[in-house]
């Protein structure tokens, strides 16, 4: 395999369809790249044989050329849904998670992605990698679409779902920074999520949290409600790990919801399936930025590596666009610019 830069380690053995999504995804990523003329290679951790069989039989366009950048690592144990987390770390050494965020510490890759069990990805990622100096608790950040045209940022979408002050001060800090190196915005603005905009609103924790935000030097809005996110009163929203994650499930929720209404009207009104027909890809390209499988995955703020969390669902397009998620923050150093923005 070349030596390349944005070398992307994949957990090939993570995902509800693996190795397949994981295999397939990492070849579109790197023909989508050769492309774009920003080469990239994956190595691809888990069982060889079943990844070899998956890359055998998996047919695309030159692919004799797209596997000169793909590396296999064997790896014999696999982490379930089932399995705790923090057991896992002495049980399944050999597992691909373990071996993939060691690969990864070893800077033997640029960033990690995986569709696996998510509790154990943010263990491992902590544990392995270790926590960024003045992080308290990794968070796990996700863009959603707004009406005014461009994403918002919310922080933490399921990482710690009871929150200490402080620690909503730090996903502050990472939200501002991933925003401004992600989006280009100069100078994000935050909001608190709370039950109401008024500062006296919402538990200690939140009005604590208000304070220390207020008092900080980063652009503090105050607080915002959950009518503010998709109509973005602000760029970046911060929420507990508990809130967040709801809201995120929610959104992803939408286009669902849209699809099976849309079926149903068809079913019910038959003389207008073909007027309805002809408009749905245009409702489905508006509403596709609510798509899981078109954000990928999200990224673990915090840990000191670059890590793309991603659904268990994950198709290969949507591995694909975890590929060129990770590729983004590696090219961007956004780890060294949170570790560099906390000491300012």
């Amino acid at each position: 395999m070349k030596n390349l830069q944005n070398r992307i380690i994949v957990d090939a053995m993570g995902s509800d369809f693996a190795p397949k999504s994981e295999v397939e995804g990492g070849l579109l990523a790197i023909q989508e790249s050769i492309c774009n003329a920003k080469q990239i290679s994956v190595i691809l951790v888990g069982i060889k044989e079943k990844i070899e069989s998956v890359l055998d039989n998996f047919e695309i366009e030159n692919k004799t050329e797209l596997l000169k950048y793909v590396e296999i690592v064997d790896a014999r144990e696999v982490i379930t849904m089932h399995d705790d987390p923090v057991a896992a770390i002495k049980t399944k050494q050999n597992s691909s998670m373990v071996k993939g965020l060691h690969l990864l510490k070893e800077g033997k890759g640029d960033a990690y992605i995986s569709a696996g069990n998510t509790g154990a990805s943010l263990t491992l990622a902590t544990i392995i990698l270790g926590r960024i100096e003045g992080i308290s608790r990794p968070a796990i950040g996700a863009l959603l679409p707004t009406s005014k045209g461009k994403p918002i940022f919310i922080l933490d979408v399921g990482t710690t779902l009871e929150c200490k002050s402080r620690f909503l001060y730090e996903y502050a800090v990472m939200g501002s920074i991933f925003c401004k190196t992600i989006t280009g915005i100069n100078n994000p603005s935050i909001g608190l999520l709370n039950v109401g905009e008024e500062p006296s609103k919402g538990t200690a924790e939140l009005i604590e949290a208000y304070n220390k935000l207020k008092s900080s030097k980063l652009n503090f809005y105050g607080n915002v409600e959950g009518g503010d996110i998709l109509t973005r009163k602000t760029d970046v929203v911060i929420a507990d790990g508990y809130v967040g994650n709801i809201i995120l499930k929610f959104a992803e929720s939408i286009i669902v919801l849209f699809k099976e209404l849309i079926a149903d009207f068809i079913q019910k009104n038959t003389d207008k399936k073909e007027q309805i027909e002809s408009n749905v890809n245009i409702l489905n390209e508006m509403l596709s930025g609510f798509s899981a499988e078109k954000a990928g995955g999200v990224p673990l703020l915090g840990v000191r590596g670059n890590v793309i969390i991603g659904h268990g669902s994950s198709t290969p397009t949507s591995i694909k666009n975890m590929i060129m998620a990770a590729c983004t923050i590696v090219s961007e150093d956004l780890c060294k610019k949170i570790e560099n923005g906390l000491k300012e």
